[in-house]
């Protein structure tokens, strides 16, 4: 299994300049907002080029590929999406308080990383790297969810389920749903709103009671 931690970041001398660090982060923003509305697949190293008003040998200056760079996204977001995560472990939650901040750690993951989400998501589908690297990122909701509903399952609630399953499920669920609802560049989105339909479906399904 390929993880993040064995791709070292290349350091490019082009890094070392104010005008570098400039440049790269037109690249970066710009490349953003192309897979925003195309995604990566259909995303070119031409179409980032022409967004950032630069030209593709600009690109190559700062990455090998369009993989390359979507590598050292990941690389750049992944301890900030670990400390979101850690907002929902605290002590002094209620079962409700707990499955609102794992929904809005999510969604404000998926908000605010939305590029690095998608290109990492869809290049699994035909990279296996990459889909060791989505697997990686998916890994600690899903442990969190898995832990969750093993707390649960010990006060009476959904005593048939697997509870890894039932964690993979929702996962799935965030991811899909965070797509749907902020990729295509869209504008009319109610955070709180989304955050709050996560939360209460995840509630229902770990502590609803089932009818008798």
């Amino acid at each position: 299994m390929s993880t993040l931690a064995e791709h070292p970041r290349p350091k490019r001398p082009a890094l070392r300049t104010a005008r570098g660090r400039k440049t790269q982060a037109a690249i970066d923003a710009a490349a953003r907002a192309v897979v925003a509305r195309k995604g990566i697949l259909a995303t070119t190293v031409a179409d980032i080029a022409a967004e950032a008003g630069r030209s593709t040998a600009s690109f190559y200056n700062y990455y090998d590929s369009k993989e390359a760079m979507v590598r050292e996204w990941a690389m750049r977001f992944q301890d900030e999406a670990a400390e979101r995560a850690r907002t929902v472990t605290g002590h002094g939650l209620t079962d409700r308080e707990r499955v609102c901040e794992a929904a809005a750690a999510h969604w404000n993951t998926y908000r605010h990383r939305l590029a690095e989400m998608i290109s990492v998501s869809q290049l699994a589908m035909v990279n296996a790297d990459f889909a060791d690297y989505w697997a990686e990122l998916c890994a600690v909701p899903i442990a969190f969810f898995t832990e969750m509903v093993k707390r649960a399952q010990a006060q009476g609630n959904c005593p048939h389920d697997d509870p890894h399953l039932v964690a993979e499920a929702i996962v799935s669920m965030f991811n899909q749903f965070c797509y749907i609802q902020l990729g295509n560049d869209r504008t009319d989105v109610d955070d709180q709103a989304c955050i709050t339909t996560l939360a209460n479906i995840v509630y229902r399904a770990i502590y609803g009671k089932e009818a008798s």
